[in-house]
């Protein structure tokens, strides 16, 4: 794909006086073809090719070493860092929890009321919120009303991820990619984006794009559901036993992977093991039954579920000690999660998070067989048991997303989450009324704020920070700055000025040139990180704009929405993936309705954009 785009440039250009191509372009052209594979790919994690590409750029000399710090001075990736601060306070507080309860009060009325609610909701907060976590917390509300009122979960789960990237286009935080590139026009000497300044785009295509979704998403969206969707609530929990293996038992010297107590095939699955009070973290097939062993077994798939273990596994010398309940609930693996690649026995799942994995959901299939050896990747969805009280360690977790709900207090009007949501409010005002206020000044106050307050901890802010997020964006801003400094970017911007006069009159040129550049970062954003589009895209759109001696804020603008909004691949956006598995979705559902979603945001931002920033 990369090839075919680089082609659009090369042909016309090597005819044209206007610049030749030079050996330094040469190589950056190269670099920018590596880049595009290796992300289209996933050669690897997206912030280790942006580092090595960083590290090229110097080692081939496109850029020199002194320059590259400039990277570094860069206001973006600090704000970033700062606002998801806010946003891990905004979610261990309780405060969004509140929008869920917000939601299922609201929601009342039949499919399309639902709709509506859910993705104005979704769209309103994710405005001012990452898109992540919105989907995140809405995501078990969302399942919970399927249930309740008999809706698939795929007539909800897609609207829900589209309406959350819709409403990240209305303001600067809305979305990473916004702040991103408002960061990069400093280079440039362009004055940055303002708070709402994108609300004049992002808020008709926000309305259009849900009103579709009301109108047209239950005859394009399937009547499907995924494992957990077809389970009632009967069926969704399973007793939990405690037991003890006596000094008599005919277990002991078994190994326990041959012994009647791991037996997932006949509905009895082994949870966790212990010895003389320690659990024991040894892999299933090195442990051996001793006396006084305990054991924790769940039983599920049974259409006779038995009331004590000793009748379950009768004349083996068992004592059962308690009995708790269980819950079947699904695990949506996240894009920076640490399981991605690693099979379950690797990742020691069972011992690790107290769960056993029923079967994993991928690609609109369930896979059943040889679950310890599968590969997990991102977006996968596990069906797990687990005993209920382990429900909050799940959600904690940063490697997958938890389907259910977890039962919590509400904030109280004094709590820490009002005290959070003041902090972000007063960020968005302060940059908003105040004149001079910068937004990474802004917002960093805002997160020291919450950690003096002690809304969180220091530990629970780093973790909440999207590192490989921080820094793809330095080794792409590194990218950026060499297709500047080698004249790449200009190189390219006169040869897509060239293919454009041939095709539009003089009087349509720029219109002409705003719409390509926003249908061709619509194109790389399903295939490629939004943030990583949009920093190759700026260097090239600037020196676009100075070719056609126009304005460049119509294309950066241009280039705000064209890669925030990809909608047809499921790989194109994280929350698509978040919601791929839980709403038993396949491939061509994506397409069926995302499709429609990117030709209207482009010839919505193709016709609005022009009459508000003028070329």
């Amino acid at each position: 794909m990369a090839q075919s785009v680089l082609a659009i440039f090369i042909a016309p250009v090597r005819n044209s006086r206007a610049m030749e191509i030079t050996t330094p372009i040469i190589i950056t052209l190269l670099l920018i073809v590596v880049t595009l594979y290796a992300f289209v790919k996933e050669m690897a994690p997206s912030d280790l090719i942006a580092l090595t590409i960083l590290c090229c750029t110097v080692l081939f000399g496109l850029v020199d070493s002194k320059k590259v710090l400039d990277v570094f001075r860069n206001e973006a990736p600090l704000t970033i860092g700062a606002l998801f601060i806010i946003g891990t306070a905004l979610e261990k507080s309780g405060g969004v929890r509140q929008i869920s309860r917000l939601i299922q009060k609201m929601a009342g009325g039949g499919l399309r009321s639902t709709l509506l609610i859910f993705c104005g909701v979704a769209a309103f907060f994710s405005a001012f919120m990452n898109n992540t976590a919105i989907v995140a917390i809405m995501l078990p509300v969302a399942l919970g009303l399927a249930r309740s009122k008999d809706i698939p979960a795929s007539k909800l789960l897609i609207p829900l991820s589209y309406a959350s990237i819709l409403g990240g286009c209305c303001t600067l935080i809305g979305t990473s990619t916004n702040i991103v590139v408002s960061g990069a026009l400093q280079n440039y000497g362009l004055q940055k984006i303002q708070m709402f300044e994108l609300a004049a785009i992002g808020v008709p295509l926000a309305c259009v794009g849900i009103a579709y979704l009301v109108i047209f998403g239950p005859k394009l969206l399937p009547n499907r559901s995924s494992v957990i969707g077809m389970l009632n609530d009967q069926q969704r929990t399973s007793p939990l036993f405690h037991i003890l293996v006596e000094k008599q038992s005919p277990l002991i010297g078994q190994r326990l992977l041959d012994s009647p107590i791991f037996n997932p095939k006949s509905g009895i699955h082994m949870m966790e093991v212990r010895r003389n009070g320690e659990r024991m973290m040894l892999p299933v097939n090195q442990i051996v039954i001793e006396a006084n062993d305990r054991f924790l077994i769940g039983v599920h798939g049974r259409r006779n579920k038995a009331a004590t273990a000793d009748e379950l596994l009768p004349n083996m010398g068992i004592q059962t000690l308690s009995k708790i309940e269980g819950v079947v609930t699904e695990l949506v693996i996240t894009e920076e999660s640490e399981l991605i690649n690693r099979t379950l026995a690797a990742a020691d799942f069972r011992q690790r998070y107290n769960c056993v994995v029923l079967a994993v959901h991928r690609n609109g299939k369930n896979i059943t067989e040889r679950l310890a050896n599968t590969e997990l990747d991102h977006g996968d969805t596990l069906l797990v048991l687990t005993p209920r009280n382990n429900l909050k360690s799940l959600q904690d977790s940063h490697n997958f997303v938890l389907t259910d709900s977890v039962e919590s207090s509400i904030p109280r009007l004094y709590s820490k989450a009002t005290l959070t949501w003041a902090i972000l409010l007063a960020v968005v005002v302060s940059v908003t009324v105040i004149p001079g206020v910068q937004m990474h000044i802004a917002s960093l106050i805002g997160a020291l704020a919450i950690l003096w307050i002690r809304i969180i901890s220091m530990r629970e802010a780093y973790a909440g920070v999207d590192w490989p997020i921080i820094f793809m964006l330095y080794g792409m801003l590194a990218l950026g700055l060499a297709m500047d400094e080698t004249g790449t970017a200009e190189w390219l911007a006169l040869g897509f000025v060239k293919v454009a006069k041939e095709i539009a009159s003089p009087e349509l040129l720029p219109y002409f040139a705003l719409s390509a550049v926003i249908l061709l970062t619509l194109a790389l954003t399903e295939v490629l990180s939004n943030n990583a589009t949009a920093l190759m895209m700026v260097p090239i759109v600037v020196n676009l704009a100075k070719s056609l001696e126009v304005s460049a804020m119509p294309f950066i603008i241009g280039i705000c929405i064209g890669a925030s909004c990809a909608f047809m691949l499921p790989m194109g956006y994280q929350t698509h993936m978040m919601v791929y598995g839980p709403g038993g979705y396949k491939f061509s559902d994506f397409v069926r309705i995302g499709l429609p979603m990117n030709v209207i945001t482009w010839i919505m931002a193709s016709a609005i954009i022009p009459l508000v920033w003028k070329f």
